[in-house]
C-alpha cells in the first residue's frame, strides 16, 4: 500500500523591513524650536495689543502719519515673526492700484512695510479676534461673497483711490499654495479706471533656514485648504531664516489697456514670469510695463533669456519706440 504523499511546504513569508522614517528637522527634533515660537508668539500679541490704541490716536492725525505708523508696524510684525524682506523695484506711491499674487495672510504685513496703501480683504476677516479690530482701524475694505453688497464695496475702492490712497488687491480671489500663480478674476479691476496708475507686485517666499525653498517648505509660508490659522502660524514661528521677495514692476497707464479682460491677462502675465523665476532661485528683475495687449507674444523671449540682464534687454528691445510709455521714458 503506497504511503500517502506530504502536502508541499510553503515557502517561508519573508517580511521586508519597514522603509525608514525621514529624519526630522532641527526644528521639529529640538526644544528650542518651540521656545523660540513662544517667545515670538507673544511679542507680537504685545506689539498688536499696542498697536491698536495708537491707530485710534493716529485717526486723528494727518494721513502722513497714519503711512509711517502702518509701515512701522509691518516691518516690526514681519522681524518678529521671523522674516526678512528682499525689496527689488519701488512703489509708485499715491493713487496706485497694487496687483499681487496672494499665497499667505504673511502678505499683508510684508507689503504693509513697503507700500503705503490700504487692502482689500475678504469679510470673515472683520470677524478675526484681535486681527479683524487691527484691520478695520487700518482702513481695509471688506468684500462679501454676496453680490448684493458689491456696488457698495466698489464705491468704497473708487472713493479710497480718488482720495489719495494706495490700495492693494489680490485678484486670485483666494490663496494659493504658493507653487504657482492662479489665474486672476478681472472683475477685481473694475475700479481700475478710477487709479492713477497699476503696477503689479510680485512676493515670493524664497528662503528657509538661509537656503533657497523648495516644495516642502513652501507649505510653512502658504495658507491654503483647510489649515488653522494658529498651527500655521505655530509652524512658521519656530523656523528660522526665512526671506521674502517683493519685485515691484513697472506701472503702467489703466487707459492704456483696451478693457479689464486685458488688462488682468497682462498683469497676470507679468506676476507670473517673475514668480517663476524666482521660485527657479533667479535673480530678482522688475519687469516693464504690458503694451496693450502685445505683451504676452513678448513672454515667448523668456526661454531664451536666462539671466537677469539679459532679460531686462530683451524686454526692452521688444518694446516699440512709437509706444507713449516708450516717449515719456526716452524723455
Amino acid at each position: 500500500m503506497a504511503k500517502p504523499r506530504r502536502p508541499a511546504r510553503l515557502p517561508r513569508l519573508r517580511m521586508r523591513p519597514p522603509a525608514p522614517r525621514p529624519a526630522p528637522r532641527p526644528e521639529e527634533r529640538h526644544k528650542g524650536g518651540q521656545l523660540r515660537a513662544a517667545l515670538r508668539f507673544a511679542a507680537v500679541l504685545a506689539v498688536t495689543a499696542l498697536a491698536i490704541p495708537m491707530q485710534f490716536l493716529l485717526r486723528r492725525l494727518p494721513g502722513a502719519w497714519q503711512a509711517v505708523a502702518a509701515r512701522g508696524f509691518g516691518k516690526v510684525q514681519c522681524w518678529l515673526l521671523g522674516v526678512r524682506l528682499h525689496v527689488v523695484g519701488q512703489p509708485a506711491g499715491g493713487a496706485t492700484l497694487y496687483v499681487s499674487n496672494h499665497c499667505s495672510w504673511l502678505d499683508i504685513p510684508v507689503l504693509m512695510a513697503r507700500a503705503d496703501a490700504r487692502f482689500v480683504s475678504k469679510a470673515e476677516l472683520a470677524h478675526w479676534p484681535l486681527f479683524g479690530l487691527l484691520a478695520r482701524l487700518g482702513g481695509t475694505i471688506f468684500v462679501s461673497r454676496k453680490r448684493n453688497g458689491l456696488g457698495d464695496e466698489a464705491q468704497a475702492m473708487a472713493a479710497s483711490l480718488q482720495a489719495g490712497h494706495g490700495l492693494v488687491l489680490f485678484p486670485e480671489g483666494t490663496t494659493s499654495d504658493g507653487s504657482r500663480v492662479l489665474p486672476f478674476r478681472s472683475s477685481f479691476f473694475a475700479v481700475a479706471d478710477q487709479a492713477a496708475r497699476v503696477q503689479p507686485v510680485t512676493i515670493v517666499y524664497d528662503r528657509m533656514g538661509w537656503l533657497p525653498t523648495s516644495r516642502h517648505d513652501r507649505p510653512v509660508f502658504a495658507w491654503y485648504g483647510d489649515m488653522q490659522p494658529m498651527t500655521h502660524l505655530w509652524r512658521l514661528l519656530r523656523r528660522r531664516g526665512a526671506r521674502a521677495t517683493v519685485v515691484f514692476h513697472e506701472p503702467f497707464d489703466p487707459g492704456l489697456m483696451p478693457d479689464r479682460k486685458v488688462m488682468s491677462a497682462e498683469v497676470s502675465a507679468i506676476i507670473a514670469t517673475s514668480a517663476a523665476a524666482l521660485r527657479q532661485n533667479r535673480p530678482a528683475v522688475p519687469l516693464p510695463a504690458p503694451l496693450g495687449g502685445r505683451f504676452p507674444a513678448v513672454l515667448r523671449l523668456r526661454e531664451d533669456l536666462t539671466d537677469a540682464a539679459a532679460l531686462r534687454e530683451g524686454f526692452a528691445a521688444a518694446r516699440p519706440s512709437r509706444h507713449p510709455i516708450a516717449r515719456s521714458s526716452a524723455a
